[in-house]
């Protein structure tokens, strides 16, 4: 009698130093013609001197640690990479490049050394062919998939769902690991421009929906590694539903009379656990709207809050004019809060050398904190069902069924 194994998917996401592609570029350019063995021995020599918790050794100022280090060839190696990178790429981080160029074959070696390939042009001329295998093999179409259903989102949000889906497609088992994939991944796609990121929240951006748009085909090396063209067409809707949704709400805090607004502001900072918030009377107020006690380390503080309803851009002298006011309400600093936006002398003012400081907030971080306290606006999850892929590897995997299987005697 004979058996068919089951069929399991080969591992994807294989990467734990995944870098930012500027830096697997510089390092491709900059490896190109060195011996492989010389670059193995630097980074060993690099990793030999890593000292402990207790002792850790700074390697911030590679200008100054390479000639302290390194010696010979090692050395000369070292300040070919941080120099002929424009000194973005610190050799000390060398490692995550090195180790995603040899397994993507993004270089040859011929007899030893280091030459620049077919693979590796394409990748230096940011070939959209390459770039999408690269992609599906990292897990970067998930990626996209799970900030496009939830966007804005912070990386605790889609963290749940990442660490299913590696238990599903890689050999990853931790939740650390699980944790910094997934915010290498984010730094990576950030800086390519497929994500956006603005303080602790990220978005999907029209980039990233049409490349997340490319991989509605199954690639074949890795079956998994892409969400299906109805997924796809979900999160495009739900990013276009969501941006839709954040012109509506700003412009529903524009038609807000002033008095009305400065209330919204209160309840804003009241859900941001503000204590005894209140909003002043319309005179002989200085030029201050609202009023605030909020805890600041072990100390509580009195915070003076100016908001500003308009799309205009909030200058210089506006600043100054909070900043006089703090006395008359004994506080020690200040906020402006406005749909609009701070010319450039506001945000050097904001905080001068010596002055009590003064936050900015924009119409743009106002709208992220609204979503991130709910105020005005809610998020609601999309719901989604999907095979829970790894429930099926390890309630099914091969050895589990070998083990299950009866051993039957030839004869029956």
């Amino acid at each position: 009698m004979s058996m068919t194994e089951p069929s399991l998917p080969e591992p994807i996401v294989q990467a734990p130093l995944y870098p930012p592609f500027s830096e697997i570029a510089h390092a491709i350019r900059l490896l190109e013609g060195e011996p492989v063995q010389r670059v193995r021995d630097m980074l060993s020599a690099i990793a030999a001197q890593m000292g402990s918790p207790q002792n850790p050794v700074d390697w911030s100022t590679p200008d100054s640690w390479i000639a302290e280090r390194l010696t010979g060839d090692l050395e000369i190696l070292a300040r070919k990479i941080w120099e002929g990178s424009n000194k973005e790429l610190n050799p000390r981080y060398l490692n995550g490049c090195y180790l995603f160029i040899n397994r993507m074959n993004l270089l040859d070696q011929i007899h030893g050394i280091y030459k620049l390939g077919e693979r590796g042009r394409k990748f230096l001329a940011q070939n959209e062919g390459l770039f999408q295998e690269l992609d599906a093999a990292e897990g970067i179409p998930k990626l996209l998939s799970l900030v496009a259903e939830r966007s804005p989102c912070k990386r605790g949000d889609i963290l749940p769902a990442w660490s299913d889906y590696l238990k599903a497609v890689s050999q990853f088992s931790t939740p650390n690991t699980f944790a910094d994939t997934l915010r290498r991944r984010l730094i990576a796609a950030v800086e390519r421009g497929l994500i956006s990121r603005e303080g602790n929240f990220y978005a999907i951006t029209d980039l990233g929906l049409r490349w997340l748009k490319g991989f509605s085909a199954p690639v074949d090396s890795a079956p998994i590694a892409a969400p299906s063209p109805k997924r796809t067409t979900v999160a495009e809707a739900a990013h276009a539903h969501n941006e839709e949704q954040l012109s509506a709400f700003r412009t529903r805090l524009m038609q807000l009379e002033p008095v009305q607004f400065e209330h919204f502001v209160k309840e804003l900072l009241d859900a941001m656990d503000y204590e005894d918030v209140r909003v002043t009377k319309f005179s002989g107020d200085k030029g201050v709207d609202v009023v605030a006690r909020v805890q600041f380390g072990i100390t509580e503080i009195t915070e003076v809050v100016q908001v500003k309803r308009t799309e205009g851009t909030i200058v210089r002298p506006k600043i100054d004019e909070l900043r006089g006011a703090l006395p008359y309400h004994k506080a020690i600093r200040g906020t402006i809060i406005s749909l609009g936006s701070f010319a450039k002398g506001a945000q050097e003012g904001a905080l001068f050398p010596g002055a009590a400081p003064i936050t900015l907030i924009d119409g743009k971080r106002l709208l992220d904190l609204c979503i991130k306290h709910q105020v005005g606006i809610r998020r609601r999850p999309v719901e989604i069902y999907e095979i829970d892929d790894s429930f099926f590897l390890k309630k099914f995997s091969r050895e589990d069924v070998e083990e299950a299987t009866p051993i039957l005697d030839e004869t029956d």
